[in-house]
């Protein structure tokens, strides 16, 4: 099965569970210039809630790499709200399928919100969350 993990991180607190998603499952995680250079079985995405959109650089990955994506999964962090029906509707158009589960903690702070996000547990929680999501995926490719 080939896996990749990807994000988008502004202040870094996307980045930092990414990582530990892909430390979790054995794939280094990398910012969205990398390139495919082949079909991804599994690809985590992680994007941080932007004035409650996805960035313009998320947007262009998906369609640099739409046909390369088997299975999208969401990875977010933000200061309120996630990026999941953001992704999707985006997902939805370039016909890239999205996994229903997704991954969300805080993340941006403003002043003295959510300062301490991500924290330990959190990325304790994201780390579980891919070795759940391969574990998934490998148990229904065997059916």
């Amino acid at each position: 099965m080939t896996i990749a993990v990807c994000y988008f991180s502004k202040s870094g607190n996307t980045r930092k569970v990414c990582e530990a998603v892909g430390d979790a499952i054995g794939v280094k995680a990398r910012d969205l210039s990398w390139p495919f250079d082949r079909k991804m079985d599994v690809v985590f995405l992680g994007s941080g809630v932007y004035a409650f959109g996805v960035d313009e650089q998320v947007k262009n990955f998906l369609k640099r790499n739409a046909g390369n994506i088997g299975l999208l999964v969401n990875v977010s962090t933000g200061a309120c709200t996630n990026s999941y029906k953001a992704v999707k509707k985006l997902a939805d158009e370039l016909h890239i399928p999205m996994s229903e589960k997704e991954f969300h903690c805080k993340g941006a702070s403003f002043g003295i919100i959510n300062k301490s996000h991500p924290n330990a547990d959190e990325l304790a929680a994201a780390a579980q969350f891919g070795k759940d999501v391969i574990a998934e995926c490998e148990a229904a490719s065997k059916k």
